[in-house]
């Protein structure tokens, strides 16, 4: 798969996540073996107005590297005013996202919204691909519902416009996170397009990583969900494809000195009080499977950070319930 000066056999991405795919899980994936990681979706109205935290989502650390930076809109002209924005970070990617569902983003002609009005999206995506000189990326849906996939002449439309990569939930915008997702048009993209077909969508596991590139020919598979529950998806996923053989499960050693390192980025980039708050929907993946996990999701525990000289560590502040 080449896009710009990139070049990547099979790929195993992380997908662009609101509220998850911050600076310190971005680094923790990587750190996992993922080969491009992307920011969480950046507004553009929020970039063309100055807005500093919507300006600091696109902020990246070297090691990261290749990293793409997802930007989202129904507004040409705040589009093209995004991605200048974006460029200036000197991303390796811009994405344009044309495939979120949810309501306050799809209802307001922007995410999967784009997919009613092929029109306006093919005006955007030539707008942004003409403003920019970094590679630009899609990602969008099958469609809007059952009765209205184009993804094919989508597909057309961005190869022709310059997109240099497109990446397909195989869902619609309809069917959000539920339903089957329908691998089938990936050949037929692929027979149309000659550009990069990024697959995404129920890639959770190792095997599902093979499968997905045995069955559908594809360039590279996107993993989101997959990777909040388990971040070492990346690493297992490549041994897989090279080998044929799983990886032994993360240890419980593992798991915490993993789950120990996010917490150290999560407070470095965010502040004591905020990284604390915010890794807890990550404490299912880190510890998945081990005795007593359910007790972290119960809301009337809390939790507070604990100094020694050499790490910071999360303790209950409850000594008779287990870790």
């Amino acid at each position: 798969m080449n896009i710009g000066a990139l070049t990547i056999e099979k790929g195993i991405l992380l997908a662009p996540m609101e509220d998850v795919t911050d600076l310190p899980f971005r680094v923790i994936c990587k750190r996992m073996g993922a080969d491009i990681v992307y920011t969480e979706f950046v507004n553009s109205d929020g970039l063309i107005r100055g807005n500093a935290k919507t300006r600091k989502k696109m902020a990246f650390r070297e090691d990261e590297r290749p990293v793409g930076i997802q930007i989202y809109g129904g507004v040409v002209d705040a589009m093209e005013g995004a991605a200048r924005e974006a460029e200036a970070f000197n991303p390796d990617l811009i994405d344009i996202n044309a495939g979120c569902w949810v309501r306050d983003v799809a209802m307001r002609g922007a995410g999967a919204g784009l997919l009613r009005d092929i029109p306006r999206l093919e005006r955007l995506v030539s707008t942004v691909v003409s403003a920019v000189k970094t590679p630009v990326t899609l990602k969008t849906r099958l469609g809007w519902d059952s009765k209205s996939i184009r993804i094919v002449d989508v597909a057309k439309m961005c190869e022709q416009a310059g997109v240099q990569a497109l990446t397909v939930h195989c869902r619609t915008r309809e069917q959000g996170h539920k339903g089957e997702v329908d691998f089938s048009w990936i050949p037929r993209i692929k027979e149309a397009v000659s550009i990069p077909i990024i697959v995404n969508g129920d890639i959770v596991t190792p095997q599902d990583v093979q499968e997905t590139f045995a069955t559908t020919g594809c360039d590279a598979v996107m993993i989101g969900r997959g990777a909040i529950q388990n971040p070492w998806i990346f690493r297992q996923a490549r041994h897989y494809l090279n080998t044929g053989e799983l990886l032994p499960e993360p240890t419980l050693e593992d798991r915490v000195a993993l789950f120990r390192e996010h917490l150290r980025l999560a407070i470095e980039y965010k502040g004591e009080r905020t990284g604390v708050i915010e890794l807890r929907k990550h404490y299912a993946g880190f510890l998945r499977g081990m005795p007593h996990v359910s007790n972290s999701r119960r809301p009337h525990q809390s939790w507070s950070i604990s100094r020694n000289s050499s790490s910071s560590t999360l303790r209950r502040r409850r000594a008779n319930q287990p870790y």
